[in-house]
């Protein structure tokens, strides 16, 4: 009897070929392209079982370049499974982001009522005109699907709403609002939100506009989104989401809301504050699902796990960016003022492992993706993720506010913005700490949702040793199963 003779040849260049690639910094439970180029999420809606994530793709480069939407499914949000590309360039231009619906009422007459359409609404970029000096480069269309998503059909008579002479014109949301009998759209012009309406999707009448002199500034204004959301006792109020690049909290981009009313025409902010959804450095575009059922009635987001100040240069060569965990928004009060939860959805419990309470303030785990939970009041905690290599992320709480270092974390080469200290809000009080470790992100919810960052982490190898500080006398420790069928 003979022993197999292992080729190290062979397993050395297997990780030559994985590091050259930054396979090792795939996620294992975060949405990636199998291949190149993915931003912004894209006409998130649910249909017959099945939860739709459409995003910027450009398939033949692992930088951005002339968008198409690509196209997953999923039964839960979790398990993700990779369609066919669903919408091309054409001689109107690249397929930027936007929206899809479903056509109930058949308002548009591409279906029935009892064999709806759905519907996408996305922005055309004429990149030609762009280049050769024109405004009005970026104009609102549509297309539709019969057979749930998986082919188009263009409206022949796109555009649907030109361009009135403004450079950036872009990302239209749209849902129907049921108390005026007619679709709203939010879009993006330049450093506002545009409303417009319209019975049938074809056709667009402007209602107002909103942001000209509130919010965050210094960047052009992004994949908005308004939506109606209750708080605990019932009440209505509605938020719209504004992404922003730049001049987020850590610089970059990051996405803020506004909460207030809605009265099927004009959106009125509570007030003039500035809130952002996400303190961390990698959430962007985020948008929510539409047609989520009613008995489920969770308003649910999904982001762009990336920032624009490094995203076409992190070390992930053979494919570029993730989506975040899909997170369920809440209306919440604190000291009579509304704010929003962002919690992990429910349906991450499919993909949990058994738990185990950790005593010890240094544990070795044995997987890269983990989560770690604390579920009582605590101050001026201190938890360090790292390796044998000395790559650390360190995470800590002073007086409230929480504190990320990615500064020796790995490889930060590729940016002079990315290995940094990046600083919260103040919190009054923490009382839950989750944090969710992949291969290459880290997203820490404090209070159920109250305080979120997600920060990416390119580590020479992966955080499987974790530190605790005194202020922390146990947690618990839960590994994560991946979503990816491997060989």
């Amino acid at each position: 009897m003979g022993c197999k003779k292992t080729d190290n040849t062979l397993i050395k260049k297997e990780t030559i070929i994985e590091k050259k690639s930054g396979e090792q910094y795939r996620p294992a439970y975060h949405f990636t392209p199998e291949k190149n180029w993915m931003n912004d999420p894209n006409g998130l809606v649910y249909f017959e079982g099945e939860y739709h994530l459409f995003y910027q793709y450009y398939p033949d480069d692992n930088i951005w370049g002339p968008m198409h939407w690509g196209h997953a499914i999923s039964k839960d949000m979790v398990h993700w499974k990779r369609l066919p590309i669903a919408l091309f360039p054409d001689k109107l231009g690249y397929i930027f982001s936007g929206s899809a619906v479903i056509d109930w009422n058949n308002t548009t007459g591409f279906g029935t009522k009892e064999k709806p359409a759905m519907v996408a609404i996305y922005t055309y970029h004429d990149m030609a005109g762009e280049k050769s000096g024109k405004i009005k480069y970026q104009t609102q269309a549509i297309a539709y699907s019969l057979d749930k998503g998986r082919t188009w059909v263009k409206y022949e008579k796109n555009p649907v709403l030109e361009n009135p002479g403004i450079k950036d014109f872009r990302d239209p949301k749209v849902f129907w609002h049921q108390e005026s009998n007619k679709w709203i759209m939010s879009l993006a012009v330049h450093d506002q939100i545009n409303f417009y309406s319209s019975k049938n999707l074809k056709e667009w009448v402007l209602e107002s506009e909103f942001g000209k002199n509130i919010g965050s500034h210094g960047g052009i204004w992004e994949c908005p989104d308004l939506f109606p959301i209750k708080d605990s006792y019932g009440n209505t109020k509605w938020v719209l989401l504004v992404s922003l690049n730049p001049n987020g909290p850590q610089g970059g981009s990051a996405t803020q809301y506004f909460i207030g009313d809605f009265n099927g025409s004009v959106f009125t902010s509570d007030d003039t504050k500035i809130r952002w959804l996400d303190y961390g450095a990698d959430n962007y575009a985020g948008v929510t699902f539409s047609d989520i059922p009613k008995d489920d009635g969770r308003r649910i987001l999904i982001g762009w796990m990336s920032n624009w100040q490094y995203s076409q240069a992190v070390p992930t060569y053979s494919w570029r960016s993730a989506m975040t965990l899909p997170r369920e928004l809440l209306l919440s009060k604190n000291n009579n003022e509304y704010y929003i939860q962002s919690k992990p959805i429910d349906e991450i419990k499919n993909i949990l492992t058994k738990s185990e309470l950790i005593t010890s303030k240094i544990h070795t785990v044995k997987t890269s993706s983990y989560l770690i939970e604390i579920n009582k009041e605590i101050q001026d905690f201190k938890i360090n993720l790292q390796n044998s290599t000395g790559d650390i992320f360190k995470i800590e709480t002073k007086n409230g506010i929480l504190i990320t270092d990615r500064t020796k974390t790995g490889d930060n080469s590729f940016s002079e913005e990315f290995g940094a200290v990046h600083k919260s809000m103040e919190l009054e009080k923490i009382f839950n700490v989750k944090i969710f470790v992949d291969n290459s992100s880290v997203e820490i919810f404090l209070n159920n949702g109250e305080l979120v960052m997600t920060e990416l982490i390119f580590p020479t190898n992966p955080l499987t040793e974790i530190y605790v500080n005194e202020a922390i006398k146990d947690y618990k420790l839960t590994p994560i199963k991946p979503i990816w069928k491997t060989n």
